[in-house]
């Protein structure tokens, strides 16, 4: 059965390659907004979009960062970084720079959204706790294959780091 994962990304930049992921199967994750949805979803203000994440992520069991050229310190994925921790979701990071968008081109890796966060009594780097996967592979086609063949387990790792952090 395929776990139940909230996606967190940046929209402008990555919309295209997230469809890409949420279409792999082995996990099942939030409907994918197109453009009219998600602008909508904004012109309802702050107070909106809070509310669509807090809808989305109920129920899910783990949030996937999946990090693009643009996706480290967005509010919104900052604030999707938060609320994970702070329910106890697993959490981890995919990186998706080199998967390419609808008109084939890559784009170069984003930084690590986790890091400068501390978690826990001991203030532990997040960095150093929450996994960020780089997938193998030199072509969009090799990438693709790897998150397909790994994200389950990725997912299911996730949740037993989140789940056994006592720091």
């Amino acid at each position: 059965m395929a776990r139940s994962v909230f996606y967190s990304f940046d929209y402008k930049g990555d919309s295209h390659r997230v469809q890409l992921v949420s279409k792999m199967g082995g996990v099942a994750g939030q409907r994918i907004l197109n453009t009219n949805e998600w602008e909508s979803v904004e012109k309802g203000g702050k107070s909106a979009i809070k509310k669509w994440i807090d809808d989305n992520m109920h129920g899910k069991s783990c949030v996937i960062v999946l990090i693009g050229r643009h996706t480290a310190n967005r509010e919104w994925v900052d604030y999707e970084i938060k609320k994970a921790w702070e329910e106890k979701r697993g959490l981890l990071g995919i990186y998706i720079h080199g998967l390419s968008d609808m008109n084939g081109k890559t784009t170069l890796k984003g930084s690590n959204p986790f890091s400068g966060w501390t978690v826990g009594s001991s203030k532990r780097a997040m960095d150093q706790i929450v996994p960020a996967h780089d997938p193998a592979g030199t072509t969009s086609k090799e990438r693709y294959k790897a998150i397909e063949g790994k994200i389950e387990s990725w997912v299911d790792k996730a949740i037993e780091i989140r789940k056994n952090f006592t720091g």
